[in-house]
């Protein structure tokens, strides 16, 4: 998961206030798009509350007039950063019985949202404290990131509480002309799936480890509806010998996400992190030459960013990107070319779109797809173990963790020593793919208990 600093703490006292956007217009059926698919999942009495508060979307006409800009693109957008009060832009919930807020926060009943926004930021700060302060306002949990260069979320809370969140974002001035209510990602689950709220400000939105100064979102691949990627993929592996294609379905995702779930016959780079994508690409560049790349990832973001330093390498014939991502690659074609689960950045590991099982139990190779966490307190790798090898004690990610657990538990006052993990010094930092025989895909053979397990 990206990391992300502790949230700004703000004012304890958040007033509920009227939300306040001078250039709103509320007949404006666009924009209301998010009230409308709310108000058909919500009973009657809060139906009625909803549109009483949507009323209360207030216009402060009074300023608006001198708020006004040339550029029609962003309406008074210096000035909403520099002049207005962060409270003055969080939505009234005066209507709305507290706890009609924070129930069904569950798995069952709550909502987790996914969405990025590539746009110029011209204050990410005061974007910070209003992002703060507004999902503290409506009892959400997650993950946001900001920079100058847009905006990256995860965050989850009840049903009401997050399209509310979706109406706000879709009209406030610094993203509406960019966002869309399709660009949001919907999943079951709440603010249980994460442990807290975290807002902070980065200089990208997903960590690539080149500044956007160099590598800029506004040149990325072209984009395909998923829809128009399926029938890529399709044409791709109907193809008699797929080694010899002139195209590459290329998996932007780190190892541990592609080796429980993946599209056939494509390349998954056996890497850690996101950051090492660019030298990957460097690494292995003879293997783009003249290829058509199609390129994806979970929700699309990486691949704007992935997909444009590819391009600055002028190797590719083509280079496409998957919109949206595996997200909705999965909503329109859930038996489709992707087959297994998709890996999500919070405490569910994973979302069931079909019932394949790609992967298998490190210690002993049968069918299985849940992490869990190395039982080794101070390693956070993923570890497969399916639940007899649990019960038998594989629960560490491999022979080292194993044997630290163990000594711990007979020694607790040995806590502290600081081994280093075998499934990391292990595996290449950048992998060399020296030919490629056959589409790659990640993940280990299977393994004996008591042997090195990895993740």
């Amino acid at each position: 998961m990206p990391s992300s600093t502790s949230p700004d703490q703000g004012d304890d006292d958040l007033e509920a206030c009227v939300l306040r956007f001078s250039d709103l217009d509320l007949k404006d059926t666009s924009l209301m798009n998010p009230s409308s698919s709310l108000k058909a999942e919500l009973d009657v009495s809060a139906k009625k509350k909803y549109s009483f508060a949507k009323k209360k979307l207030a216009v402060t006409s009074s300023t608006s007039k001198s708020l006004e800009s040339t550029d029609k693109r962003n309406p008074f957008k210096e000035d909403l950063t520099r002049n207005q009060e962060v409270s003055t832009w969080l939505p009234d919930i005066s209507c709305f019985n507290p706890d009609e807020l924070i129930s069904g926060q569950g798995n069952d009943e709550g909502e987790v949202l996914l969405y990025y926004c590539y746009c110029d930021l011209k204050d990410p700060d005061w974007v910070c404290a209003w992002q703060t302060a507004l999902c503290q306002h409506l009892h959400l949990t997650g993950k946001v990131r900001i920079a100058t260069e847009g905006i990256n979320g995860t965050v989850g809370g009840s049903r009401l509480a997050t399209r509310l969140y979706v109406s706000v974002m879709l009209s406030c001035p610094l993203f509406k002309d960019y966002l869309c209510k399709d660009d949001f990602k919907t999943s079951k689950g709440g603010a249980c799936c994460f442990p807290e709220l975290r807002v902070g400000v980065f200089e990208e939105i997903v960590p690539m480890g080149i500044s956007p100064n160099k590598i800029s979102y506004k040149k990325p691949g072209i984009h395909l509806s998923p829809g128009e990627f399926h029938k890529e993929v399709e044409k791709f592996l109907s193809q008699a010998n797929q080694e010899e294609s002139d195209t590459i379905l290329l998996d932007c995702r780190n190892f541990y996400e592609s080796k429980i779930g993946r599209f056939q016959g494509c390349l998954a780079p056996d890497i850690r992190k996101f950051s090492y994508f660019p030298s990957y690409v460097d690494e292995n560049l003879e293997l783009f030459k003249e290829k058509r790349v199609l390129m994806y990832c979970t929700g699309g973001i990486r691949c704007e960013r992935g997909s444009a330093y590819l391009k600055t390498k002028g190797v590719c014939k083509e280079v496409f990107q998957l919109k949206g991502g595996i997200h909705k690659y999965l909503e329109e074609f859930p038996d489709g070319f992707y087959k297994g689960k998709l890996f999500v950045f919070d405490e569910r590991y994973a979302l069931s779109f079909n019932n394949d099982i790609v992967s298998e139990c490190s210690y002993c190779g049968v069918p299985w797809d849940h992490y869990n966490l190395c039982s080794t307190p101070q390693c956070r790798q993923l570890v497969l173990t399916c639940p007899a090898c649990q019960e038998r004690g594989f629960t560490a990610c491999c022979v080292t963790c194993q044997d630290k657990g163990n000594r711990q538990a007979a020694s607790p006052a040995q806590s502290s020593f600081k081994e280093e993990c075998e499934c990391t010094a292990r595996r290449p930092r950048v992998p060399r793919e020296l030919s490629r025989r056959g589409p790659l895909t990640a993940g280990a053979s299977p393994l004996k208990p008591g042997a090195q397990a990895g993740c």
